[in-house]
């Protein structure tokens, strides 16, 4: 795969899309291509989070510890940003994520998203419109588990 393979891969990517071509160019080339096999982990819940993944192919489930084991709560796929929240907040991974079939990502270091932040107030925007999603989602998970329990 080529940079601009993994511009084209970015510019899929909501968050990314108004971003100039030649800022994601740079993004591209400072992101890691990284490789994972069925089973393999990017990230462990708990884990210090240092940067967030972008899947460029392949499927993940997003587990989570409960006092009964892990939980499967989400499947993420192509062109799905993972990882973003414990850069974000600064706290340690919200879950686990394990490759379910072979795996691509663009690893984004925490440095580089903040500067991508800096540079493109659009970005932090969009990252607060996905955040919001995922918590109301969230959210309509408790009530209907709530809602499964009475």
């Amino acid at each position: 795969m080529s940079i601009h393979d993994d511009v084209e891969a970015l510019r899929r990517i909501p968050l990314f899309a108004k971003v100039e071509p030649s800022k994601l160019k740079l993004m591209a080339f400072a992101s890691e291509r990284a490789s994972y096999h069925p089973g393999e982990t990017l990230f462990s819940q708990g884990d210090l989070a240092d940067a967030a993944y972008i899947i460029l192919d392949g499927t993940a489930d997003v587990m989570v510890n409960t006092p009964s084991g892990p939980l499967k709560v989400a499947e993420m796929g192509r062109d799905a940003f993972v990882g973003e929240i414990g850069i974000l907040c600064d706290i340690p991974r919200t879950a686990t994520i394990i490759a379910r079939e072979p795996l691509t990502t663009l690893k984004i270091t925490k440095e580089l998203f903040f500067r991508m932040i800096t540079d493109f107030p659009s970005i932090a925007i969009e990252v607060m419109r996905v955040l919001a999603q995922r918590l109301e989602h969230t959210t309509e998970q408790l009530r209907d588990a709530v809602a499964d329990h009475k």
